[in-house]
């Protein structure tokens, strides 16, 4: 009877020990599918500015801001550049379905590519590079690949691009067939269906609600770089390369204009089709000479920092549009005209210069210009360009 009553014991004592390690491993494995675990090397009572649990800082970035970002010239720490220089951007694509909102991680881009998707819903690309480099950012959500937005993307020489599938419909509008003849597929393409967990993972109530699958999958800066790394795209590609040997970065004023200097712009206004829910407003901000961003009627917020997204330079690209007329269900793929001249609207310094675009080839840059020719110097900081179809009214 003793050895029974004993023998008892053990299975119970080991059914706890099971339930105790079960309960432990799904706790950590929830927390990493929802990408809630970040770890920072700052010492305890480190001062680390704003930073949240989606949004945590990685390095010390007290000091003077005397480095210049390749992509839009903001001033950095030499700390961030320290980061920066061993990687290569990042090209994330981010979506504006009014059940995505709002959107992690567009606050910390670079630069951002807004146009049409589909059915007058717009889409984002967001570069991240040197603002990303002193933290972990959770990004999302994470949509599908558009053939213009691969013709921007390959302005940055080879950049780690990142969606989930994409169209592939035989035709001009053939996204992922295209990343394969640009030789990106199992090299910089960060595509999810080759990827998965943990890297990307699905995160059905992160808005607060629950949303359809389509809307849910989300990743962060350092898993994305690092999966980068592993497959040899660091700053320097598989045959030592630096990505930035060949990068031509667009032309930055040493110093924004005075407050004497600034124009009398309000806001600049405008629609891709006939949907409220993506109309945007730019609202000028005189004081902090940056402006404000609208969507469909509300400010456009980030999840990460509950904060208003705001850019220090707007452009809207005016660009031929088109149906792919692949054969694809309702003929909803879109190819726009990335290359050749266009017209284009420069918002700086609260004005407008009514000025154009030229990009000579899927390989170069896009290059702005005022309106007597010259190219344009942006003013340090975040470029939000716009792309719209030919003939869309923008009130300004």
């Amino acid at each position: 009877m003793p050895n029974k009553r004993k023998k008892i014991l053990y299975i119970l004592a080991g059914l706890g020990i099971y339930l105790l390690a079960t309960g432990i491993s799904y706790g950590a494995f929830t927390a990493l599918a929802r990408g809630s675990i970040f770890t920072s090397p700052l010492p305890a009572g480190q001062e680390e500015g704003e930073e949240s649990a989606d949004r945590k800082a990685l390095i010390d970035i007290t000091g003077p801001k005397n480095e210049t970002c390749l992509l839009n010239g903001a001033k950095f720490t030499k700390a961030e550049k320290n980061v920066w220089e061993t990687r290569r951007p990042l090209a994330v694509m981010i979506e504006n379905h009014e059940e995505s909102r709002p959107q992690s991680g567009l606050t910390d881009a670079d630069i951002v590519y807004e146009a049409v998707a589909e059915g007058g819903i717009t889409r984002f690309m967001g570069l991240y590079y040197c603002q990303a480099a002193a933290y972990e950012l959770i990004l999302g959500p994470v949509r599908s690949a558009r053939t213009y937005f691969l013709d921007w993307a390959s302005e940055y020489n080879f950049p780690l691009y990142v969606h989930v599938g994409g169209a592939n419909t035989p035709g001009p509008a053939n996204a992922l067939g295209q990343i394969t003849t640009y030789g990106w597929s199992a090299a910089n393409d960060l595509n999810q269906f080759s990827i998965g967990f943990p890297t990307f993972w699905r995160d059905y109530e992160r808005l607060g609600r629950t949303v359809a699958t389509e809307h849910t999958m989300y990743s962060t800066t350092e898993k994305l770089w690092a999966v980068g790394k592993k497959r040899g795209y660091t700053s320097e590609g598989p045959e030592g390369e630096q990505w930035s040997d060949a990068f031509k970065p667009w032309e930055f004023t040493a110093d924004e204009a005075d407050f004497a200097d600034r124009g009398d712009l309000t806001s600049i206004d405008y629609n891709f089709w006939d949907d409220s829910a993506y109309e945007v407003s730019w609202q000028y901000d005189k004081e902090g000479n940056f402006f404000k961003r609208f969507n469909g009627g509300q400010p456009h917020q980030d999840l990460n920092l509950d904060q208003q997204l705001t850019a220090k330079n707007v452009v809207i690209q005016f660009a031929s549009e088109r149906n792919a007329n692949d054969g694809y269900p309702g003929n909803v793929h879109l190819v726009y005209g990335t290359t050749g001249t266009g017209k284009a609207l420069i918002v700086i310094d609260g004005k407008t210069v009514e000025g154009s675009w030229a990009k000579s080839s899927r390989l170069s840059r896009t290059i702005f210009y005022d309106e007597s020719g010259k190219e344009i110097a942006f003013n340090p900081g975040k470029i939000w360009i716009s792309v719209l179809p030919i003939g869309t009214q923008v009130d300004y």
